[in-house]
């Protein structure tokens, strides 16, 4: 049904390709001067040309889904592989696109060597060259760092890491990470955080903390991995948001994707979808410091999330109910 929105005008390299129905996200965006985003897996800008075309028409902010995180980066110690991470950030850089560093310290996607016994010096020093050596690499190039990912657990307590046996390891990454790059924007990302509740009375608590020790927090990320049931009044979104801007800190819709639902027909599943992502970036866009929303991917044929169809795009890049949702809400004044 949806698929009349975009009219053929011909083949090219044996490809479809279609009319761009209206104005793209980015531009639209740029108007309402936020950005909007994608999670990138780099090795599919050079397998499937459709996937770089619609990356770079439709978002002007990149962040790889994988390649810059720990385990990618760093699989032997001091030992660094940059090449995926710099494939994408030329992309970028070709396509006028900002890009989001994700992620330098997360408990997850860590190399084995990181498990060792190590002493708390030990562990300084791990950190120090890791965060030197890769926000180093890209200073003045990335715009945001998700210096921190997921450091509460859903208990609302601080997971156990390897990073524990370095005492006030949260504050040192955030230290170094400003003093790699000073231009970059340091943000604290995590999941299931989007609304009240305990796990993000814990999130603000701990960021308060840190910005009254003077820790250069700069923003929060919600990654908003919902379902379509999800409704943001329900769980109090917009004053969640709010009072995380009264912080200080700017605000960032991180890695969106909604699980279609399994019932109703396919029109009502595809519809429910799309009203959420609606309503998600109606709140992004009535909170004077939410800048940024960024989807965890963009096509359902590439999605963490098996094929549970959770994207704007679906697995031909065609565009869903839910593009166009995004797009009027963009259009809308």
């Amino acid at each position: 049904m949806y698929l009349t929105r975009w009219t053929f005008v011909g083949v090219c390299l044996g490809l479809m390709v279609w009319a761009q129905p209206g104005p793209p996200l980015r531009s639209l965006a740029e108007a309402r001067k936020i950005q909007i985003g994608a999670a990138v897996e780099p090795s599919l800008l050079l397998q499937e040309p459709q996937y770089a075309q619609v990356l770079a028409r439709e978002f002007n902010l990149v962040v790889a889904e994988n390649v810059m995180k720990w385990g990618a980066l760093q699989t032997a110690r001091g030992e660094y592989n940059f090449a995926a991470a710099d494939l994408l950030l030329n992309f970028a850089q070709r396509n006028r696109q900002a890009v989001r560093g994700h992620t330098l310290v997360w408990h997850q996607q860590l190399p084995r060597w990181m498990y060792g016994s190590f002493t708390s010096a030990e562990m300084e020093a791990i950190l120090s060259d890791h965060i030197r050596t890769v926000v180093g690499r890209y200073r003045g190039q990335i715009a945001y760092w998700d210096v921190v990912n997921e450091a509460i657990g859903d208990d609302a307590r601080l997971r156990s890491t390897p990073f524990d046996v370095l005492p006030g390891y949260l504050e040192k990454a955030f230290r170094l990470a400003r003093a790699a790059d000073p231009s970059a924007k340091l943000f604290y990302n995590d999941y299931g955080a989007e609304g009240l509740g305990a796990k993000s009375d814990a999130i603000y608590a701990l960021l308060k903390e840190l910005r009254a020790r003077g820790v250069p927090v700069d923003g929060v990320g919600f990654q908003v991995h919902v379902d379509s049931s999800f409704s943001p009044r329900q769980v109090r979104m917009a004053e969640n948001l709010e009072r995380f801007a009264q912080l200080g800190l700017e605000i960032h819709i991180t890695e969106m994707d909604v699980l279609l639902s399994s019932t109703g027909s396919r029109a009502e599943r595809l519809e429910r979808q799309a009203q959420v992502y609606r309503e998600v970036l109606q709140v992004c866009l009535r909170q004077p410091r939410c800048k940024v929303f960024t989807l965890w991917g963009f096509t359902d044929a590439h999605s963490w999330r098996g094929a549970s169809e959770p994207l704007i795009f679906d697995v031909d890049y065609q565009p869903k109910p839910a593009y166009f949702a995004l797009q009027r809400t963009l259009q809308q004044p």
